[in-house]
């Protein structure tokens, strides 16, 4: 197994070369699918995608925007999914929901993952069969490290999050079979975080998603005891390609659980 010590160093070295450029006055372009992406994305890319190199050299890296230049690797059972830099639109706006993510998947698993806000100074990471912990980041080291879980759900009624940027129309009809206490808007995964920290209950995505959005706190969630699934029930696999209906690594519609019961 890869070791997760290594992948919390790459995230938080990722993670103040992007707080670094948080500071100044970046510029933003678009990529061809109108997504904003910045120069702290391409730097913690670079910085992680040596990292791992070093790691697991043997490991296939699939990254956003490497991919979104056509630079895609072949994969096979076991490969990373990187996105240096989810929530942009979080970055931009400067509310600092925007996290670093590392997912290791295996045989369409994603069995290890790390989630790093670096400008809320939280990190958070899951291996399977080891749990799911966070911590504080101070100064580049960790802090108050506890062992975390998802939480049963409580019968007066859900605490669900969602998109803070990506809002879906359907997702409050969806909602309509459950009792929601509050709904909480937050950006990047994040969302997957506060579910896999009992800090929520739900997490319904019924937007566009790519796989390196996703991995990382998928891995957590699991790890937590939680349950990541489509929307008509199967429990979401990565390693997506030659999908007939859509682009490599594209996720379908999806809902993050805390307690499975809810499932």
């Amino acid at each position: 197994m890869v070791d997760v010590v290594k992948l919390l160093d790459a995230a938080i070295a990722a993670g103040a070369e992007i707080l670094r450029i948080y500071e100044t006055d970046f510029a933003v372009s678009h990529k061809s699918d109108q997504s904003p992406v910045t120069e702290a994305d391409i730097a913690a890319e670079k910085i992680i995608v040596a990292q791992l190199q070093l790691i697991a050299p043997d490991v296939p890296i699939v990254a956003e925007e490497a991919a979104a230049a056509g630079q895609v690797p072949a994969t096979a059972e076991r490969f990373f999914l990187v996105d240096p830099l989810d929530g942009s639109k979080e970055f931009i706006t400067k509310n600092g929901e925007f996290t670093v993510n590392i997912g290791l998947i295996e045989h369409g698993v994603p069995v290890l993952g790390v989630v790093y806000a670096p400008a809320l100074g939280r990190i958070w990471w899951g291996q399977r069969q080891e749990g799911a912990h966070c911590a504080q980041v101070v100064d580049g080291a960790l802090q108050g490290q506890r062992k975390i879980s998802v939480r049963e759900a409580a019968e007066a009624g859900i605490d669900v999050v969602g998109s803070r940027s990506h809002g879906a129309s359907d997702t409050d009809a969806w909602l309509q079979r459950f009792q929601v206490a509050n709904f909480v808007p937050a950006g990047s995964s994040l969302k997957f975080c506060l579910v896999a920290s009992g800090e929520a209950d739900l997490y319904p995505r019924l937007g566009r998603t790519m796989e390196w959005d996703t991995a990382a706190g998928d891995a957590i969630l699991r790890a937590a005891g939680g349950r990541v699934q489509t929307v008509s029930g199967d429990v979401l696999c990565y390693g997506k390609r030659n999908q007939g209906h859509d682009t490599d690594f594209a996720n379908p519609h999806f809902v993050a659980f805390g307690d499975p019961n809810l499932a």
